[in-house]
Formats: structure tokens, C-alpha cells, sequence
């Protein structure tokens, strides 16, 4: 027993140190990120974008269909959501894959602003946490939304709500509708994949996710979801001018 006893006191302090030096790096990743360019210059530069979208300039369904495919609890946590990070965990262990991530939109924009491309993923994950801390302390969640929409990565090169919009659409953000305001809150999680000029099914197939989880938090009815899809005068042949470029 008393073996036992010094084995599990070793393997605490092990595990212990472990996270220390994990927390440390990420911590330096994070600090060094915002020592190039300072957080609120970061945000001031995007906001002052010619392609800048604004709260007001975009339908609130567009709003809605991110945060419920995406955060739906994003407005009642803070930075990070515990419970969405054990039901991740929960549903991976299960499937014995990392097939669900419990990244809250915050932590979403504090990748895209600084670290879209560091290949270091545990690290990037710890610095993540402690840019979206930084996040909001600073600004409030409907800034964060809009820098959500504002930096993601919609496919085929577009950046950000408003390219999305024109290239896919033809048409300005505040003009979509139901149908086009989900298919595009649902391309983000997976671009290469969901990207209506790349697989129209595939993304009329997260499209329809987004529209359940819509219905499932109470942000449309189930007829308003069926009409959405039914309504719609988009085929794959509407997207195939945009693929051929």
C-alpha cells in the first residue's frame, strides 16, 4: 500500500508539472502573440476594414444560425464553456476520435486573429484560452460575434461574411435570407468540405444541421426550416461559375 501510495503522490506530481509547462507555453505563445501587435490594434484594423459587417448590417437569422450550430450558449459563459468541453470530451472518449470540439466562438476568434496558422496544437489551444480571456474582458459579445464574422474562413478564398456573401450569393450580407443565412453560418466548421462550389451536398447537408439546431434552440419553427429548403432556387449549378474560377 504504501508503494501505491508514493506511485500515485509520483504520477500527481508528474501530472502536475506537465500542465505547469504546458500552461507556461501557451501562456508565452499567447503573450508573444499580442507583444507583435496589440490586441486592440488587431481588432481596430479589422473593424476599420472596407469589408467590415457590422451587427446592424446583417440579418439577425445569420446571427441566430451561428450561435446555435456553432455556441448556442455563447451569450450565458464566459470565455471558455465548461460544459461544452466535457461533452466533447464525453463524445470523443466514445467514438474514439476527436470528432467534436467544445470551442466557444470566443476562443474561435482568438485563432483567427492570431493563430490560424500555428501548427503546435496543444499550445495554440492554452494560448487560445488566454487570448479569448483577453477578448472578453475587452470587448463585448456582440463585438466578438461580429469579429467572428468578420475573420472566418468561408471557402474559395473568401474571407469574412461580406466576400462570402458577394461570391457565393451575388448579393450584400443584410440582403440573405433564411436559406442563405444558414448555409453560410455552416460552411466555416469544415470550408474545404462544406463550400457549396466544392460539394453542394455536403453543404446543403450541414445546411440542414444548422436549421435543426435553429429549431432546437428555439430561434425559427420547423416549418420556417422546411420552407427555407424548399423555397430555395439554389442548385448545384448555381455555385459552378464560382467553382470554375
Amino acid at each position: 500500500m504504501k508503494y501505491v501510495k508514493r506511485i500515485l503522490l509520483f504520477l500527481l506530481i508528474a501530472l502536475v508539472v506537465v500542465a505547469s509547462v504546458i500552461l507556461l507555453n501557451g501562456y508565452k505563445m499567447h503573450a508573444s502573440a499580442l507583444e507583435q501587435q496589440s490586441l486592440a490594434d488587431k481588432v481596430s484594423e479589422i473593424q476599420n476594414s472596407d469589408n467590415f459587417c457590422s451587427k446592424e448590417d446583417l440579418p439577425n437569422q445569420y446571427w441566430n444560425a451561428i450561435i446555435a450550430v456553432e455556441d448556442h450558449r455563447f451569450y450565458q459563459h464566459g470565455p471558455i464553456d465548461p460544459i461544452a468541453l466535457l461533452r466533447a470530451f464525453v463524445v470523443n472518449v466514445r467514438s474514439q476520435e476527436l470528432s467534436e470540439g467544445g470551442s466557444t466562438i470566443t476562443q474561435q476568434v482568438a485563432k483567427n486573429l492570431y493563430y490560424i496558422t500555428e501548427k503546435d496544437v496543444v499550445n495554440r489551444k492554452i494560448a487560445e484560452i488566454f487570448t479569448a480571456y483577453e477578448l472578453e474582458r475587452n470587448y463585448s459579445k456582440d463585438e466578438i460575434l461580429e469579429l467572428y464574422a468578420n475573420t472566418i474562413y468561408f471557402g474559395d478564398g473568401y474571407y469574412g461574411i461580406k466576400e462570402a456573401c458577394q461570391g457565393y450569393f451575388g448579393k450584400d450580407p443584410k440582403d440573405m435570407d433564411l436559406y442563405e443565412s444558414s448555409m453560410l453560418a455552416g460552411v466555416p466548421n469544415a470550408p474545404s468540405a462544406y463550400a457549396p462550389t466544392k460539394n453542394f451536398d455536403y453543404a446543403t447537408s450541414r445546411q440542414k444541421k444548422v436549421l435543426r439546431s435553429m429549431v432546437e434552440y428555439g430561434y425559427i419553427s420547423q416549418e420556417e426550416a422546411d420552407q427555407a429548403i424548399a423555397n430555395s432556387q439554389y442548385t448545384a449549378e448555381s455555385f459552378s461559375k464560382s467553382d470554375d474560377e
